[in-house]
C-alpha cells in the first residue's frame, strides 16, 4: 500500500513516522508512507496556501491551486486511481469498519486541512472522500489523519506479529473486546479468572464471548442496539 499525505506540517509526521508499528510497517516494505509539503506547490513568492473568505468572515482558507497541483503530482490518469481523502470535521465518522475498507486500497491520498477551512472547490473538483474523527474541531488535519494512518496500518497482514492480532478487536465484531490478563496470576489481591488458567481452549471461547458481550452492554449499549 502507499499512503501520501499532504500537509502544510510535514514534520508533524517525523516521530510518528519512526516509532514503532509504522516504522516496522515501511521497513518490512508493507507500505510506503510519502508526506508533502503542500507549499512546495505555490508559484509566488511568499508561498501563500491560504487566502480570505469571500463574503467576509474570520479566519483564512486552503486555496484550491497548491491543493490541486499536489495532489495531480502524485496521480495522474489513467494510472489506478488512488481514495482522495479529505479530513473535516464535516465527513463521515471514522471507524473500525472504515478502516477495514480503506486497508483495502491500493493507494490513499491524505489532505490535511488548517486555518478555517478548505475552498469549496477543492471537495467539487477532487470529490474526495471527507472523514472526521469525531464530533469537535481541531487546528488542523494532521492529528486525524495520524489516527487514520495508525489504525489502517496495523491491519495491513504482515505488520503485527500475530496472524490472530488483529481479529479479536474491539469493534471488528461489532462489540468491545473482553478483559486480558498477564503474569502474575495474582497482583495486589487482584487474580487472573480461574479460566484462563484452565487451558480448556472451549470454556476460556466462551468466557471470552460473554465477557465481551457484558462490557459492551456495560460500556457502549448503543453497540448492541446495531446487534439486534
Amino acid at each position: 500500500m502507499r499512503i501520501d499525505i499532504l500537509t502544510l506540517f510535514p514534520s508533524i509526521f517525523h516521530n510518528l513516522l519512526n516509532t514503532s508499528i509504522l516504522k516496522i510497517a515501511q521497513q518490512k516494505n508493507l507500505v510506503d508512507i510519502r508526506v508533502s509539503n503542500i507549499r512546495n506547490f505555490t508559484y509566488d513568492k511568499h508561498r501563500t496556501t491560504d487566502d480570505c473568505p469571500y463574503g467576509g468572515g474570520d479566519g483564512m482558507l486552503l486555496k484550491p491551486e497548491p491543493v490541486f497541483r499536489a495532489v495531480e503530482s502524485i496521480w495522474s490518469p489513467p494510472e489506478i486511481t488512488p481514495q482522495l481523502i479529505l479530513l473535516s470535521p464535516q465527513g463521515e465518522t471514522f471507524t473500525q469498519k472504515t478502516a477495514l475498507e480503506l486497508k483495502e486500497q491500493a493507494h490513499l491520498i491524505m489532505i490535511c486541512g488548517h486555518y478555517e477551512g478548505f475552498d469549496e472547490r477543492i471537495r467539487l473538483g477532487l470529490c474526495p472522500r471527507e472523514i472526521s474523527i469525531g464530533d469537535y474541531v481541531l487546528t488542523g488535519g494532521e492529528i486525524p489523519s495520524m489516527v487514520i494512518l495508525d489504525a489502517v496500518i496495523r491491519l495491513i497482514p504482515g505488520v503485527l506479529g500475530g496472524e490472530n492480532s488483529t481479529v479479536d478487536e474491539s469493534f471488528n465484531e461489532g462489540t468491545l473486546e473482553y478483559p486480558q490478563y498477564t503474569r502474575p496470576p495474582i497482583w495486589r489481591s487482584m487474580e487472573v479468572p480461574d479460566v484462563l488458567r484452565s487451558g480448556n481452549h472451549k470454556k476460556i471461547e466462551e468466557w471470552q464471548k460473554q465477557e465481551s458481550l457484558h462490557r459492551t452492554k456495560e460500556r457502549r449499549p448503543d453497540l448492541i442496539d446495531k446487534l439486534v
